[in-house]
């Protein structure tokens, strides 16, 4: 099954919406072919290219940018070409294929022309369903077509290929409506499936019902895919006493503030995730602050990781419930690595994230366990290899040899590990300056950058370090 990421195109810019709301639009980055290049640097061979603008309008707008795209990966194309001569002019100048949707319903001759002069394996018909009903003109007008109807004509017009759109599951990352797939997935034509895909798992699930794609697009923006493009900057809070603590390996802990409000604040203002971490959990033996996480999951708009005193498959399942969207494991991981096959089984490699507490003795990096208090001789690059093979789907490296000193990031020890492993790798410990951050993403490939004190007590902004890293050439959500 193809795989397709979705790059949509408002003001010359790449964003995404909820829905198909054009109120809802959020703007990720400056600019597409910029992000085009990085799927394609990812291995990604096409992608699904949308002129939101184009859409609403009824006409392309953004036809300049979308040809430059073309000259450099091979992609469909559409929004707002309801005219012969805007799909000629695509077609001819690199786009691989066009994608009509109103135009079907208003003017299906052009279909037939198209076919008739590019071929069949150059035009996709958009099929867009809300509630059971077609919809069309940028998904803001109701048709009266009948699904079954519609399906017989594009046949008759030469039609091999359609992309139906669940408008209800677009953007939301809740997962794909498979009784939707289940549907269309038989219905004579070569079969894209788009809306709602947000893990591996619902990708594996669609490729079991024989479908020929799927398109994704801010489940890789947001981080929800191993192979998501966008760089992450994350803030960690550590709670201890209902409150948010930091100090310099794992000592002299200072208050930080509370952790409603702190979360409230970097979800909105520019965080692209947010982790808490009770760091006194596992050493005090008690489980993490359920009441506490379903506050700050009450309060925030972005991906939250929760971690501290992690032991059972219903600790997680009560994280999840209380709004946490993955689980950072520890300690439990290193004493009991068979748990972790059990967790990603029952909860999915997505939700699973591995905190690892490794410090440099005698030359290799063993991990810690309880809070960085106790030496274990378990080395930490193997380890993490462990863990990826035992379903983890992300790690989270604190080094103790950095941890609060801000003089950067063990960079070494942090290329041992992306070296090793195939999944997202979140740095944290040693950040004292925009540099550092560039430095971790540059020099050890890291998905992902944490940081605590220097967010919470404002020596770096997140909006700066963003504009700062854009500057560099790290693509960031803007």
């Amino acid at each position: 099954m193809l795989i397709v990421p979705a790059i949509d195109i408002i003001g010359g810019k790449c964003v995404r919406l909820t829905k198909g709301d054009y109120s809802t639009v959020k703007e990720y980055f400056e600019d597409p072919l910029a992000v085009a290049l990085k799927f394609r640097d990812k291995g990604f061979s096409f992608l699904h290219v949308i002129d939101l603008e184009g859409a609403g309008n009824g006409y392309l707008v953004n036809s300049d940018i979308i040809l430059r795209i073309a000259k450099e990966i091979d992609i469909q194309v559409g929004g707002g070409i309801r005219k012969y001569e805007d799909a000629a002019k695509l077609l001819n100048e690199g786009v691989k294929k066009v994608v009509i949707g109103t135009s079907v319903f208003e003017n299906p001759l052009l279909v037939r022309d198209l076919i008739r002069d590019f071929g069949s394996d150059r035009v996709i018909v958009s099929i867009d369903i809300k509630n059971e009903e077609i919809m069309t003109r940028g998904w803001k007008e109701n048709s009266s077509f009948r699904l079954e109807k519609v399906l017989e004509e594009l046949k008759s017009l030469g039609v091999v290929e359609v992309i139906f759109t669940d408008i209800e599951r677009d953007g939301m990352l809740d997962g794909v409506n498979f009784e939707f797939v289940r549907k269309v997935a038989g219905c004579g034509f070569k079969v894209m499936i788009a809306g709602g895909v947000s893990c591996e798992s619902d990708i594996e699930k669609l490729s079991e019902f024989g479908v020929d794609g799927c398109v994704v697009g801010k489940a890789f923006y947001e981080g929800f895919l191993a192979n998501n493009l966008a760089k992450r900057i994350v803030p960690c809070m550590d709670i201890k006493n209902g409150r948010v603590v930091k100090g310099i390996n794992f000592t002299g802990l200072k208050d930080a503030g509370d952790p409603v409000e702190l979360g409230k604040y970097y979800s909105a203002n520019g965080a692209d995730e947010l982790i808490f971490l009770d760091i006194m959990a596992t050493c005090e033996r008690r489980e993490t602050l359920y009441d506490l996480v379903r506050r700050i999951a009450e309060n925030i708009n972005i991906p939250f990781t929760v971690g501290g005193g992690v032991t059972s498959l219903s600790d997680i399942r009560t994280l999840l419930k209380s709004g946490a969207d993955k689980v950072s494991i520890g300690s439990f991981a290193i004493k009991n690595p068979d748990f972790i096959k059990e967790a990603s089984r029952q909860f999915g490699s997505q939700c699973i994230v591995i905190s690892l507490d490794p410090k440099r003795i005698s030359g290799r990096w063993k991990l810690f366990v309880n809070g960085g208090r106790v030496e274990t001789e378990v080395d930490a690059v193997e380890f993490a290899k462990q863990m990826e093979e035992y379903g983890a789907g992300e790690l989270l490296i604190n080094s103790l040899d950095r941890d609060g000193m801000k003089n950067g990031y063990d960079l070494e020890l942090l290329k041992a590990i992306t070296d090793s492993v195939n999944i997202p790798v979140i740095a944290s410990s040693g950040a004292g300056t925009k540099e550092d951050f560039l430095e971790a993403f540059r020099a050890a490939n890291v998905d992902a950058v944490l940081a605590a004190s220097l967010f919470h007590y404002g020596e770096v902004t997140i909006p700066e370090l963003k504009k700062y890293l854009n500057q560099k050439c790290i693509i960031v959500r803007i």
